[in-house]
């Protein structure tokens, strides 16, 4: 059986404004049997709301949101599963929520990795396949909010085959997995087509398996075309699309520079001596020698669960141990009475960690605001000019009809864009950018990609920066921090700098 939409259309309130707003419009499209689709997202979150819907409806929760839905939509299979960032950020919300570390007399771990995958595999032999699949057996009897990104990824997989699905949703799946496992999993979906259907949900043109037969493309809110693979590959949709990028990234960057003021800092601005992170069970890295010095960007590489994030922390004073390390950080030595906030002040932050601290009721433009004071929401009053700036931000994201819209409500891609602006508006001498791109549509990603190469090509702030896909290298940078080494026995860094 097909599945089938017909005049489909989404809508929700959004808040002083009568007229509700359309989230998804999709005129006709179906799915046969055999078929694998892709959903290219080239500008806006339809994609990941067409994932939720399908998901919805197929568990009869026309209530979802308090969205309005009109039209017609046939044909879901019965067993079904979906992995997104949405999904990932909230079953790291109820692991948060289920802490129980403040009422014991010892470190509540949390659900386990097994206990995931195992809660949904009829046989604990299909589970242990599953584990092996997706490389989890050194992780097994990890709690599921200690691991990376790219860890809970693999996790969020395991889980959703577990289920044994007749249509598998996966939007935007190579998100945080590391390039080996990236592979990995394009391998397997390839693998996996003639025991299941496959919706794929992505941004990136370069994530499309040999397995997939249709590609759909969502503009804004609306699914603007359906083409074969053949048609695809010939399509000049992504040229007008990075065209257009380029245009808002000039304008990001005017943006920036109007209101840069300028932080003089010896040298260097960071530096880390024998840096370790090691807990009572495992070493994560030892050896650390690294110094940041002015004018210099840096990208940190490595596998899945090696320690760049943790690495970041570090520099950036939320992890536990930046004070048992030897770190001198814009020529202040770490925990010599200085304030977190002085240094805070001159740091620039978007991370996953940072995303999922993010759980407060504010509003988008109250999210862009809090980069001036580095706060999880808004707790002081801005200045006139500080709300000027965030206005024109959410101008130049497009996103000024959201202003007054709750961050929570909004997809996961618009937090996302929220949260870069967040780092941005305060022109930090150091912006540290840890997979700043998760969640993003194609020209927001390109947007976002084309403004870091200006900022650190003008030197308006240095950055530090984490991504495991190869075309989101900036060739503004020149100095490369690599992970080397396994997880059983720790990892330790090399240090390279190549000629630009």
């Amino acid at each position: 059986m097909s599945i089938q939409l017909h005049r489909i259309k989404l809508y929700r309130s959004q808040p002083n404004t009568p007229k509700p707003a359309i989230r998804l419009s999709i005129p006709q499209l179906d799915i046969l049997p055999g078929q694998h689709w892709a959903f290219f997202t080239a500008q806006g979150d339809a994609g990941s709301v067409f994932a939720q819907l399908l998901l919805n409806e197929q568990a009869n929760n026309r209530s979802w949101e308090q969205l309005e839905f009109d039209g017609e939509l046939s044909g879901l299979p019965e067993k079904m599963s979906v992995v997104s960032l949405a999904e990932q950020q909230a079953l790291l919300e109820e692991e948060l929520a289920k802490d129980d570390t403040d009422f014991l007399d010892r470190l509540d771990k949390g659900t386990s990795v097994e206990e995931i995958v195992s809660a949904h595999c009829q046989s604990s032999e299909y589970a242990e396949e599953l584990i092996t699949l997706f490389d989890l057996q050194g992780l097994r009897s990890c709690g599921f909010r200690n691991l990376s990104t790219g860890e809970t990824r693999r996790v969020m997989l395991a889980r959703a085959l577990a289920k044994q699905p007749d249509l598998l949703i996966l939007d935007d799946p190579l998100a945080g997995l590391d390039i080996a496992h990236q592979a990995q999993l394009t391998t397997l979906i390839d693998q996996l087509q003639q025991e299941v259907q496959i919706i794929l949900i992505t941004s990136r043109e370069q994530a499309l398996p040999d397995s997939i037969t249709h590609i759909g493309v969502f503009q804004e809110e609306r699914l603007a075309g359906s083409y074969s693979r053949k048609e695809w590959e010939s399509l000049p949709l992504l040229a007008h699309l990075r065209a257009q990028s380029a245009e808002r990234s000039e304008a990001m960057l005017s943006l920036i520079e109007q209101y840069q003021h300028r932080t003089d800092m010896p040298d260097p601005l960071v530096a880390i001596r024998n840096g370790k992170v090691e807990y009572t069970d495992k070493l994560i890295f030892a050896g650390v020698n690294w110094q940041i010095n002015n004018r210099q960007h840096w990208q940190i590489r490595g596998p899945n669960g090696c320690g760049k994030s943790t690495l970041l922390g570090l520099i950036f004073g939320d992890h536990p141990q930046c004070y048992c390390n030897d770190i001198d950080i814009f020529g202040i030595k770490r925990g010599s009475g200085e304030t977190i906030w002085e240094i805070k002040q001159h740091i620039g932050m978007v991370s996953s960690a940072l995303h999922l601290q993010y759980r407060v009721s504010c509003s988008a433009l109250d999210t862009i605001l809090s980069g001036f004071y580095d706060s999880i929401g808004l707790y002081q009053q801005p200045s006139i000019d500080e709300i000027k700036q965030a206005r024109d931000w959410l101008k130049l994201l497009d996103m000024e009809h959201l202003a007054s819209t709750s961050f929570k409500l909004l997809e996961y891609g618009q937090q996302r864009l929220l949260l870069v602006a967040r780092a941005l508006i305060k022109r930090p001498k150091l912006l540290i950018l840890d997979e700043p791109y998760q969640g993003l549509d194609f020209l927001n990603r390109q947007l976002v990609k084309n403004a870091l190469e200006m900022i650190a090509n003008n030197n308006l702030s240095q950055l530090l920066y984490v991504s495991h896909h190869p075309e989101d290298a900036l060739d503004s940078i020149h100095n490369f921090v690599d992970f080397v080494g396994c997880a059983e026995t720790g990892y330790k860094t090399v240090i390279s700098h190549c000629n630009p």
